[in-house]
């Protein structure tokens, strides 16, 4: 009996995908949840626990080093592939279980083998005095730019003192190969920006699949995986066309499961908190609607419509979840209007109009976020802002960050 192929073809038939995603690479990033989720195959939160390796996106010369990190980090057997476009994930996820059943499987992909192993190149400690006076030790520590449920190619240098954040500094944003495509989220806006004709309805859509991505994203940083699961069926559903008063009843069950959740909201309150003049100060807006998110805590107050709003880093990380739920359910009753999308820009993290990116702003506001908090909520801030990589490398050099 080949006990070595038995097992190599059980890896096969349900291997564990670690899905990287660069910069631009959002739908295709999407289709591959899917597909994966279709085919019942787990996905990894990190190297250790991963079979394969799937990049999805454009190139990104600048993130490669990365990539080869994790690849280092994976245990054989193991396979590496890249998807640029959608229409290509099922062939793509077919030739990686293939490699994995193969003897090759076993030694991974050589021509995606670095000749040496690369550097993390973490600094020795250091001492310094902490908030209180005392003399503690300093350890510089490197969120990014790949994590699970992270910002793909933000990385936030940390300077720690025990498991507190005393300084951060965001470092530059990785470039693209090629010229970079609209942001997927914002692409309705855009489109009506450029004279098509879009409905208000598509736009709908589009604004309430990407908060729930972003409600995914959190509820998995925060340890809900089944909230998460349910958030991105739910933005899958929205996206492939599913029945308006089907999905609406499904989303506003779910935000009220979410958003009267108290164990959620004691480990989240008070965390990130930003004032409404420093949201102003560094152009920080939620842009995507103006009504009461008290709904979705359970205190039956009534939304009042989209429109230009302040805060969407505003407040602390419950404050800005509610805001989305509150945003999803909104925008789920206005999936059959067939009325054309105004160009007041207004895309799900702010205003997109005339080359904005209102991602930059989210970006600019964390060193000061982050400053004092816990290395659990420095996850949770992050999340709760949830930047979007494509409109961080879109955004021209000196262009404006506003929302």
């Amino acid at each position: 009996m080949d006990l070595t192929g038995a097992l190599l073809r059980a890896t096969a038939a349900r291997p564990h995908v670690l899905l990287v995603t660069t910069p631009g690479g959002t739908a295709v990033r999407l289709a591959a949840e899917r597909h994966l989720r279709r085919l019942d195959v787990p996905t990894a939160g990190t190297p250790a626990d991963a079979d394969v390796l799937l990049v999805a996106g454009p190139d990104c010369p600048s993130l490669e080093p990365a990539f080869d990190r994790l690849w280092q980090d994976m245990p054989e057997p193991r396979c590496r592939d890249r998807v640029r476009g959608a229409d290509a994930v099922p062939d793509v996820v077919d030739d990686c279980r293939t490699v994995l059943a193969s003897a090759t499987g076993r030694r991974g992909t050589a021509a995606h083998v670095p000749a040496e192993r690369p550097s993390a190149e973490l600094p020795m400690a250091e001492v310094g005095p902490d908030r209180d006076g005392l003399t503690l030790d300093r350890l510089h520590v490197p969120l990014g730019p790949l994590l699970s449920d992270w910002p793909t190619g933000l990385t936030i240098r940390l300077t720690m003192q025990g498991d507190v954040v005393e300084q951060a500094r965001v470092e530059g944003l990785p470039a693209q190969a090629a010229t970079p495509s609209p942001p997927f989220w914002a692409e309705p806006w855009l489109r009506a920006e450029a004279g098509e004709q879009v409905t208000v309805g598509a736009a709908a859509r589009r604004r309430a699949a990407a908060h729930l991505d972003s409600l995914a994203r959190l509820l998995s940083v925060a340890g809900w995986q089944a909230a998460a699961t349910t958030a991105r069926r739910l933005r899958d559903e929205l996206l492939t066309g599913a029945d308006a008063a089907a999905v609406r009843a499904r989303v506003e069950r779910f935000a009220r499961r979410v958003g009267r959740s108290r164990v959620l909201y004691w480990l989240t309150r008070g965390i990130g908190e930003l004032t409404e003049a420093e949201a102003r100060r560094v152009g920080a807006r939620t842009g995507n609607a103006r009504h009461e998110v008290d709904e979705c805590a359970g205190t039956g107050a009534v939304e009042t419509g989209f429109g230009p709003a302040e805060g969407r880093a505003r407040g602390d990380v419950p404050a800005r979840y509610r805001a989305w739920l509150a945003s999803t359910v909104h925008a789920t009753s206005l999936l059959e209007d067939a009325s054309p999308l105004g160009a007041d820009g207004e895309g799900p993290r702010g205003c997109v109009r005339d080359g904005l990116r209102p991602s930059a702003a989210l970006v600019a506001v964390l060193p000061q976020l982050l400053r004092g908090a816990e290395l659990a909520a420095a996850r949770l801030i992050v999340a709760s802002l949830d930047p979007d990589p494509d409109e961080l490398v879109t955004a021209a050099p000196g262009a404006r960050a506003h929302g």
